[in-house]
């Protein structure tokens, strides 16, 4: 039985996931984070991206997270995160119509900067990391 440590997972909606795994990737704003049973403290931000975990007994999952916070000490890791889907969970054709809806918003000359454009470029580049992942791209 390989090593495991605790993972614990949390959105606004509660408890996503908890259990033990083998391994966990996820992206901060400066660097990509493969974290492996007894690594070294650590609390960063994610952003918008592709989290990766390994299951005890080696089973791989893809998931689509949408940014948020990670707090990793000796024996485990909380990931706060504002959304998550695994690669199965993701509807596509809503993914797309989400991505067409922020394209629509990001055409209307929108000021850099301003409330409204930053939201619709979150929105697109969220839409944009679902599709990716849930096509294997």
């Amino acid at each position: 039985m390989a090593d495991t440590f605790l993972l614990t997972i949390l959105t606004p909606y509660g408890h996503y996931f908890e259990g033990r795994v083998e391994f966990l990737e996820v992206l901060s704003e400066k660097y990509s984070l493969g974290i492996l049973p007894k690594h070294a403290p650590l609390i960063s931000t994610l952003v918008v991206s592709k989290m990766v975990i390994r299951m005890n007994g080696g089973k791989t999952y893809n998931y689509a997270i949408g940014g948020g916070a990670i707090n990793i000490s000796e024996e485990k890791v909380i990931l706060i995160l504002d959304s998550i889907e695994r690669e199965d969970e993701i509807d596509i054709n809503r993914a797309k119509d989400a991505m067409k809806r922020a394209e629509d918003r990001l055409a209307n000359k929108l000021e850099k900067g301003s409330i409204d454009y930053d939201r619709a470029k979150l929105a697109y580049i969220r839409a944009l990391n679902r599709i990716r992942i849930a096509t294997k791209d």
